[in-house]
C-alpha cells in the first residue's frame, strides 16, 4: 500500500514518511505546492494524508478539488481542532479527520482503518500495488509502464494471493485454500500451468522473474 503526505512542516512530514515506512508501506512526499492536484492523480497512492494549512491552496479545497477526479481516501491533518473545520472537510469529502499533536500509532490506526474498510473489504475492486506493477482484480488485468495484460480469473487470484504476502513466502497449499475460497477450481497440477502462464504473460510486460519459486516452500512476489 502507497500512502502520499501533504505536510508543509518539513521536519512532521519526514517524521511521518520514516514512521509509516517502518511499517511496511511504501510512501511519497508531495511538496510542489503548485501542482499539488495533478501530483495526487500523477502518485497513484492508495491514500492520502493531507494537512489543512497549506502554501497556494488550503488543504480543505484541495481535498474538495481532487474529489471530483478520485476516490483515494483522505486523511485531514490540523492544527485547528474545531467542529467547524471537521464538518468542512468532511463535506468536502475527506475520510477522517485528526488533530495535532497526535501519536503516530494513533495516525496508523485510523489510517489502517480506512485502508481495511476501503480495499480489504471490497478487494475485487482493488487496484492493487505489486512493487514496479499494479494489478487490478475488478479489470482482470496487471499494467507496467503502460503496458497492460489480461489475466484470468485463477491468474488475478493467484498474484492477489502474492501480493497481499508480497516479500513474504506463499505456500502451494496456502494459494490453493485462497482459490478454493474464491469457489475458483485449482488442484496442485492447475496451480502448476497457471504459474507458468502467469509468468510468461509478466513477462510481456517487462516483469520476468518477479515471482520467485522457494523450492519446497512456495513462491515469493519481489
Amino acid at each position: 500500500m502507497k500512502i502520499l503526505f501533504i505536510e508543509d512542516d518539513d521536519k512532521l512530514r519526514q517524521e511521518l514518511q520514516r514512521f509509516f515506512a517502518m511499517q511496511g508501506y511504501e510512501t511519497c512526499e508531495i511538496t510542489d505546492y503548485q501542482h499539488m492536484e495533478e501530483e495526487v492523480l500523477r502518485a497513484e497512492g492508495h491514500l492520502l494524508l493531507l494537512d489543512i494549512n497549506l502554501p497556494v491552496m488550503n488543504g480543505s479545497h484541495l481535498c474538495r478539488e481532487l474529489r471530483k477526479k478520485t476516490s483515494i481516501p483522505i486523511v485531514m491533518i490540523t492544527s485547528q481542532n474545531t467542529e467547524m473545520d471537521e464538518l468542512l472537510c468532511m463535506n468536502y469529502g475527506a475520510d477522517d479527520f485528526i488533530a495535532k499533536p497526535f501519536h503516530p500509532q494513533i495516525l496508523l490506526a485510523h489510517v489502517e482503518a480506512i485502508l481495511k474498510r476501503t480495499y480489504q473489504s471490497k478487494e475485487e475492486g482493488s487496484r492493487i500495488s505489486c512493487g514496479d506493477f499494479y494489478l487490478d482484480i475488478s479489470r482482470g488485468t496487471a499494467a507496467s509502464g503502460g503496458q497492460e495484460i489480461e489475466l484470468t480469473k485463477n491468474e488475478s487470484r493467484i498474484l492477489y494471493s502474492l501480493a497481499r504476502e508480497r516479500g513474504k513466502i506463499v505456500s502451494r497449499d496456502k494459494i490453493i485454500s485462497d482459490l478454493w475460497d474464491s469457489e475458483l477450481f485449482v488442484d496442485d497440477n492447475t496451480l502448476t500451468v497457471n504459474m507458468t502462464r502467469l509468468r510468461a504473460k509478466l513477462e510481456t510486460i517487462g516483469m520476468a522473474d518477479v515471482i520467485q519459486t522457494k523450492r519446497g516452500q512456495g513462491y515469493l512476489l519481489k
